[in-house]
């Protein structure tokens, strides 16, 4: 097995994908945005958009409180999603058979909002 490779340098992520990460970063314990929500705070791109960049590039930062516009989790990761929630106390619903989703009207930020 060969030895590890000299690490190359970090190269800089683009400004779309650090203003990404920065907002998700900023969202508080037990609080969410939605993927069409984050674009428009961000003032450009699309829910797509955003939640290309939280899959390849979201994994530092809390990307469980981005959720689909209904305020169901990400999709396929429901399950570590969950304890996320559970343990920062973000209200849910229930939605049958063991389903569940964000309870919106309690759980949506909005960092414009001073309360």
């Amino acid at each position: 097995m060969d030895p590890p490779s000299p690490a190359r340098p970090i190269e800089r992520l683009p400004e779309y994908v650090e203003r990404v990460l920065e907002t998700v970063a900023e969202i508080p314990a037990g609080r969410v945005v939605t993927y069409g929500q984050l674009a428009r705070l961000l003032g450009s791109g699309g829910a797509r958009t955003v939640g290309t960049v939280l899959a390849r590039y979201g994994s530092d930062v809390p990307w469980w409180r981005v959720v689909r516009a209904g305020g169901h989790p990400p999709s396929g990761l429901q399950l570590p999603a969950r304890e996320q929630y559970l343990r920062e106390g973000t209200p849910l619903l229930g939605t049958g058979l063991g389903e569940y989703r964000i309870d919106m009207s309690r759980a949506r930020w909005d960092p414009n909002d001073a309360g």
